[in-house]
């Protein structure tokens, strides 16, 4: 079983992304980009941050997170906000169809968020006062809770 796909809503910073590739390549989850992105896929920085798993990646790029949401099969969807209440270690993410994450720099807009229910969003537990962990961070801890929830691959 692989996790859930990761999308990353309008990602504004190359090494980043190229993190999240790489950790996609590892995971085989598929990873979903909604344009527009702060960068061009060619960039250096993300290709160094990714290193030589670019090929191992399942990488889609979409016009809208509308398009995107339409490609995916019907499933749960989170959406990953510092503004829920919910934490995501409360939910059940191995079953979930996609995690969502926002831009590093506004995270995910209220319209957005608000496009679903309040249970679909979560939040990773941090100490008050603190703004937010790095987008790559935040990803990996989410798609490796889903992992875990699934039992993780069996090793060969």
């Amino acid at each position: 079983m692989t996790p859930p796909a990761v999308i990353l809503y309008e990602p504004e910073i190359p090494p980043n992304t190229g993190n999240v590739i790489r950790l996609c390549a590892i995971t085989g989850a598929p990873l979903h980009l909604i344009a527009p992105l702060g960068f061009e896929l060619d960039d250096r920085r993300l290709r160094r941050a990714g290193l030589d798993y670019h090929e191992f990646a399942s990488l889609t790029v979409h016009d809208s997170l509308a398009s995107c949401l339409e490609q995916l099969p019907p499933s749960t969807v989170y959406a990953f906000t510092t503004k829920a209440s919910r934490s995501a270690f409360e939910a059940p993410l191995g079953t979930a169809g996609a995690l969502l994450f926002g831009p590093e720099t506004r995270g995910l807009p209220d319209a957005v968020l608000a496009s679903f229910p309040e249970t679909q969003r979560l939040r990773l537990p941090q100490l008050a006062g603190r703004r937010s962990l790095n987008l790559s961070n935040a990803v990996a801890v989410a798609v490796y809770e889903a992992w875990r929830q699934q039992g993780f691959p069996p090793t060969p």
